[in-house]
C-alpha cells in the first residue's frame, strides 16, 4: 500500500467520501453530495486519510461556533462553551487495523489544542449497539456525559466527551 497522507478534504474527494459513508451508513447517517457540501460548510475540521488518490478514511467536525442544526450537536452546545464535535468518522473496512481512525483523532486533538478548545465531543449508538465505536472512544479516554433517544425512539446514543 502507498504511503498514507492526512490532508484537508477537497471537493474532488467528495464522491469517494460519500461512497465510503454509504458503506458504513448503519453507524452514521446517509449523506449525498449535496448534504456533504452542507456539512463541509458548517465544519471547522474536515480531513481525509488517503493512499494515492484513494480516500481510506475521513473525519468531519464542527466547533461550538457552528450553526449546525443537529440534535446531538445542540446537546453539547447547551452544556459546553468550548468544544469540537465529531459529526462522523468513517474508515474503509479494507484498512481496518491500520489505525487510520486513531491517526485522524490524534490530528483532531492536536487541532483542538492549538486553538485552546477544551473538549472533543461525539456520540455513538448504544441502541442499536456500536461496540467498535465504544471501544475506540474508550481507548482515547472519552466518558459518557448523557444519553439521548433519537429517530422517534428507534435509536439511543451515548454522548461522549474527551476533556483536553
Amino acid at each position: 500500500m502507498q504511503a498514507l497522507v492526512i490532508k484537508d478534504a477537497e471537493v474532488t474527494d467528495y464522491p469517494q467520501i460519500c461512497d465510503l459513508n454509504e458503506q458504513h451508513v448503519q453507524h452514521t447517517s446517509a449523506m449525498d453530495l449535496s448534504r456533504l457540501a452542507q456539512l463541509a460548510a458548517w465544519s471547522c475540521y474536515f480531513k481525509v486519510a488517503c493512499t494515492g488518490t484513494t480516500v481510506r478514511a475521513f473525519l468531519l467536525a464542527m466547533d461550538d461556533r457552528s450553526a449546525y442544526p443537529n440534535e446531538n450537536f445542540a446537546w453539547f452546545k447547551q452544556r459546553y462553551a468550548s468544544f469540537v464535535y465529531v459529526d462522523r468518522i468513517v474508515v474503509s473496512s479494507q484498512t481496518h487495523g491500520l489505525k487510520l481512525g486513531s491517526r485522524l483523532y490524534e490530528d483532531l486533538i492536536a487541532y483542538a489544542r492549538t486553538r485552546a478548545i477544551r473538549a472533543v465531543t461525539c456520540e455513538y449508538n448504544i441502541v442499536p449497539t456500536n461496540e467498535p465505536s465504544q471501544r475506540f472512544h474508550g481507548k482515547f479516554g472519552f466518558t459518557e456525559q448523557g444519553t439521548q433517544w433519537l429517530d422517534e425512539g428507534k435509536k439511543c446514543v451515548s454522548l461522549q466527551v474527551l476533556t483536553l
